[in-house]
């Protein structure tokens, strides 16, 4: 049921927030993929029943359409949502035993198809067919302008229940990250207090917002096996492609090098691309592409407190909270296949340690809003449109239940999200859910040998586990 409160305030209209018109302008239309492989074979029978009483009311979003009022300000207002419209389950030739083919096909499609502006910016596919690691898939499409990763993930994960006990809720690993914004603020606090440090940060925040402006506008990445540099690439048919790894060994190896799983994970990832470069290209030359790596700035960092999200003045409300930071893959040997793989996740560390003890992520925020403010939202989301594609990819990760969940009475055996519509032939997503880290990729198709990629990542994860010594920890 939705309280009175909240049917209130689902009738205002409320405003857009400046990264969601980004989101949905003339020069960028992005979106995340959300999939939900099932353990037993789907039964659509309860999906407008849980689509009504459990996922609509989460958000006035999720019933919301963008329109411009007599300003011209984009606002969300509120219409009679019809499910139906919402809902699609495909239909593939009868017969086969697997269908993985003709899923990766369907995503591609769908991945490339824009929503209807005329009804709410959320819809989702009820695959049936089964394939090699699935009974069935449940994908959920939802435009990156209702908000975040965090936000919308949060939302699905308020209409799931955990598969070993429904009654308890589910619980999700801690984090003792501070938020980029909070980090900002605190270390502005301590500049007086640690003259060193505060040298450093001004020095690392002047290179690295110096950097990102120059990146964003003026230098482009070479183009490489990873980088087509195509006129509108994010039109281009993608291939989606996974890997799965224990976080137990993941833990090994970094109890054996330090960091955090996140600085192992992406080492792992940026020794995975570069033996995909060298065996594509057989280059002499070892390449330095460059990562948007994206970064959660909410003051809460735990899915639990989605009602305090949704709150007219929550501290960090739902929507669109990250940045971004510039990361260059750490150079390596000219044959990475001959090289010590630890280099790279030590070389990693290093790298994104820097990073973070710099304020360029807030100030790259606030020019952007500034930037809005004096030339508008069209001009900068031509900006950070700049930003995506003269970068070679872009990484992200989440957090997922550390218990199995089910959906409707359906076991989630795996899930993983992808974000879709960037100018850019190469994404990275992490998410971790049920002991195992879920890298999903998604690549430019006939441009990259998303198979061969795979097969890279999982070579890097094999050598580094071994060079790391965790297997005999």
């Amino acid at each position: 049921m939705v309280s009175k409160e909240l049917k209130f305030k689902m009738e205002e209209e409320e405003p857009v927030s400046p990264t969601g018109q980004y989101f949905n302008s003339s020069v960028l239309s992005v979106s995340i993929l959300a999939l939900f492989e099932s353990d037993i074979p789907i039964d659509d029978s309860p999906t407008i029943d849980t689509l009504e009483n459990l996922f609509i009311p989460v958000s006035p979003r999720f019933s919301s359409i963008m329109v411009k009022d007599e300003h011209g300000i984009q606002q969300w207002k509120r219409v009679k949502v019809k499910l139906e419209e919402h809902v699609n389950v495909p239909t593939f030739p009868p017969g086969l035993e697997y269908y993985d083919e003709y899923v990766k096909e369907y995503l591609a499609k769908i991945a490339m198809a824009p929503f209807p502006q005329s009804r709410p910016l959320w819809e989702i596919h009820i695959i049936k067919y089964p394939t090699k690691h699935a009974k069935g898939i449940l994908v959920f499409k939802l435009h990156h302008a209702l908000g975040d990763g965090f936000s919308l993930m949060g939302a699905l994960f308020s209409c799931i229940k955990r598969a070993d006990n429904p009654s308890l809720p589910l619980t999700f690993p801690s984090s003792h990250a501070k938020p980029q914004e909070d980090q900002g603020s605190r270390l502005i606090s301590t500049i007086w207090r640690s003259l060193p440090r505060a040298f450093n940060v001004g020095m690392n925040t002047i290179l690295d917002f110096g950097w990102s402006l120059l990146k964003s506008k003026f230098i482009e990445d070479d183009k490489t096996p990873i980088r087509s540099g195509a006129p509108g690439v994010e039109f281009q048919p993608i291939t989606i492609s996974t890997a799965a790894f224990s976080l137990d060994s993941i833990r090994r190896i970094k109890a054996k090098l330090g960091g955090t799983v996140n600085d192992v994970i992406t080492g792992i990832i940026f020794y995975g691309i570069q033996l995909y470069l060298h065996s594509v290209s057989k280059s002499s030359k070892c390449a330095q592409p460059t990562a948007l790596v994206l970064l959660n700035t909410r003051v809460i960092n735990n899915y639990q407190n989605l009602q305090e999200m949704t709150k007219p003045d929550a501290e960090s409300p739902w929507g669109n909270q990250f940045g971004f930071m510039h990361v260059s893959l750490p150079s390596c040997s000219n044959d990475p296949e001959k090289g010590d793989p630890l280099d790279l996740v030590l070389k990693a560390r290093e790298t994104i340690r820097a990073k973070r003890n710099s304020m360029a992520v807030f100030l790259t925020g606030r020019f952007l809003e500034m930037l809005r403010k004096i030339r508008g939202p069209e001009i900068t989301a031509q900006y950070i449109h700049s930003t995506l594609k003269n970068t070679s990819m872009t990484i992200s990760n989440l957090i997922g239940p550390m218990e199995q969940m089910q959906i409707a009475d359906h076991p989630v055996r795996s899930f993983y999200f992808m974000v879709v519509g960037v100018p850019q032939s190469l994404t990275i997503t992490m998410v971790s859910y049920n002991g195992k880290l879920k890298v999903a990729m998604g690549t430019e198709k006939g441009f990259i040998d998303s198979e061969l990629l795979v097969s890279c990542l999982e070579k890097s994860f094999e050598r580094i586990f071994t060079a790391s010594g965790a297997k005999t920890g």
